[in-house]
């Protein structure tokens, strides 16, 4: 049977991800975190760039450890973060936080969404951590997104807006709100407020359900200012690294993952059944039967338009089947396999950490230094899950469907 049916095999993977990082990680003379990390060996390969998202993903991470009865380094980690997050990120003076430090100069302040949300993930699970400090920043985040990005007619969050918040981009991405999603959850889970459900419903039945509507239940990635679909864009750049046109196989399993999340609180049908749907066509399009594994980005078709696999991609999709588990056995079958891929080709078999990416052939490309901003959030949050999944409904992992 599959070891990470077990809790002992999760949280070896679990650890794993966190020893790998740390102490590595941890920026003692300039503040924060150094995520820039070489995913073959553990060196630090810029010391100096301090990313918002990196930043708010390792004080997630970290808070998952205290929370997970990890290592005793845990706390204290996700501390340094926060403190560093909430004053050197942060810009008192525009009410905002910077996108990209050099060490603790700001090199582009442009206000995303996407990072935004990240902050929020960030305070609420600092928050749900007790880790003091957390409520702070979790309520100053969501403060961010409200005032500033938020769009009541669309009941959905804009992308991009500039430094002095004087300009608003036209652009609309499905990334920024999934994320918003993401981190909404996660501070009603951290406070039991209302409030942060309510705005996820919104972001959830808006995109998954009514936008998907015009896409045959297949989620688009990008849209214009009205929010219509935006099918051409960058259709002339198909590996272009944060907006690649075509379909995202991997984004349905994590919306299906997060409707699942949402389900907790809301008791309505359309959830579950929408997490079973895009989690199905999520396989059906993206899973490559010749080479195993889930393709990046593919047509309408099935058709791969960039055919390498990602290890953040197979996580999330870990962290759906696992959760779709203890509603039909059957997605267990889906979870073996794509943890038989993934220690496979996606896994440092060293150290435990997980690559970027591989080829179609699952080898790995070189050079490669890995993501700027990924310092194991991926595998570490799914495996939370998974570990949470299993201590709710044992009976579900040790079926053998």
């Amino acid at each position: 049977m599959n070891v990470y049916r077990a809790r002992e095999g999760l949280r070896h993977a679990f650890r794993d991800v966190l020893n790998f990082y740390y102490p590595d990680c941890i920026d003692v003379r300039t503040g924060g975190y150094a995520a820039q990390i070489d995913e073959r060996d553990g060196s630090v390969y810029d010391p100096r760039s301090k990313h918002l998202v990196a930043t708010a993903r390792a004080i997630n991470n970290f808070s998952l450890g205290v929370l997970a009865d990890g290592p005793e380094w845990c706390r204290p980690s996700a501390e340094h973060g926060l403190r560093f997050l909430s004053t050197v990120h942060w810009d008192g003076e525009q009410e905002g936080y910077d996108w990209l430090l050099d060490g603790r100069d700001p090199v582009d302040r442009t206000r995303y969404c996407y990072g935004h949300a990240f902050a929020l993930l960030a305070g609420a699970r600092a928050h749900q951590a007790g880790i003091s400090g957390g409520r702070e920043e979790l309520d100053r985040a969501f403060s961010v997104l409200e005032e500033r990005f938020f769009e009541p007619e669309h009941r959905l969050y804009a992308d991009r807006a500039s430094a002095d918040w004087s300009e608003l981009s036209p652009y609309r991405g499905a990334n920024a709100n999934m994320h918003a999603l993401e981190a909404l959850l996660a501070a009603g889970e951290a406070t039991g407020e209302e409030r942060f459900f309510e705005r996820a419903y919104d972001v959830a039945e808006r995109f998954a359900r009514a936008l998907a509507s015009e896409t045959g239940g297949l989620l688009w990635e990008h849209y214009s200012e009205s929010w219509e679909h935006d099918l051409s864009h960058n259709a002339d750049e198909p590996d272009h690294q944060f907006r690649p046109p075509g379909y995202q196989p991997s984004h349905h399993a994590e919306w299906a993952k997060l409707l699942c999340l949402l389900a907790e609180y809301r008791d309505e049908e359309w959830l579950l059944t929408r997490a079973m749907e895009l989690f199905d066509a999520a396989i059906h399009l993206g899973w490559d039967e010749e080479h195993e594994g889930l393709y990046y980005t593919v047509e309408e078709s099935g058709e791969p338009i960039v055919d390498g696999k990602y290890g953040w991609a197979h996580a999330e999709a870990i962290g759906a089947s696992a959760l779709l588990s203890r509603h039909d056995p059957s997605y267990l079958r889906w979870y073996d396999r794509l943890w038989e891929y993934s220690t496979t080709h996606l896994i440092n078999p060293r150290y435990g950490n997980w690559y970027e990416r591989v080829t179609r052939e699952g080898e790995r490309p070189e050079p490669d230094h890995g993501p700027e901003v990924e310092p194991g959030y991926h595998p570490l949050t799914n495996c939370w899950l998974a570990l949470e999944a299993l201590d709710r409904d044992p009976s579900a992992f040790c079926s053998r469907e």
